[in-house]
């Protein structure tokens, strides 16, 4: 399967795809973690790194709040609700600096993860690729920088 990417417009909020729920149902709920924390573990080595907690508590805090969410996004437990309340992902992420440069990064790193999930069918990778790619611009809050050309001073 490709993992395609496109980057999307400053403040565009799509949200035309859901993921399919069947993926919770294959991976269950220890599968779902291992995915986040794999997808963790490369975020930790990326570009982006200073974006994610540098000690392992931390880091473990983050996987266990990111699974407790797509858990619960999935048709699994409400985790996510009952230990942090409504998600609100967006106004979560305010005190990051998270540009679209971030938001490839961090969807590059999936594309790692779910291209190496076994048992389960492309369709339901797909549909969860789907998802992350629209909603991953949810997080952006934060402009590129314009390039500035410089002209010479006569």
């Amino acid at each position: 399967m490709e993992f395609k990417i496109t980057r999307l417009p400053f403040g565009l909020r799509l949200n035309k795809y859901q993921p399919d729920n069947e993926l919770y149902t294959i991976l269950g709920e220890k599968g779902i973690r291992q995915m986040v924390s794999d997808h963790y573990d490369l975020l930790a080595a990326s570009k982006m790194k200073h974006l994610f907690p540098d000690d392992e508590k931390g880091l473990n805090g983050a996987k266990q709040r990111s699974a407790d969410f797509f858990i619960q996004r999935l048709g699994g437990p409400d985790y996510f609700n009952q230990r942090r309340g409504s998600p609100q992902l967006a106004s979560r992420h305010l005190p990051f600096r998270i540009d679209s440069e971030a938001r490839v990064v961090w969807l590059q790193c999936y594309a790692k993860v779910l291209s190496k999930l076994d048992g389960v069918p492309e369709p339901v990778i797909e549909a969860f690729w789907n998802y992350l790619h629209d909603f991953s611009n949810w997080m952006v809050n934060t402009p590129d920088r314009p390039s500035i050309l410089m002209t010479p001073k006569k």
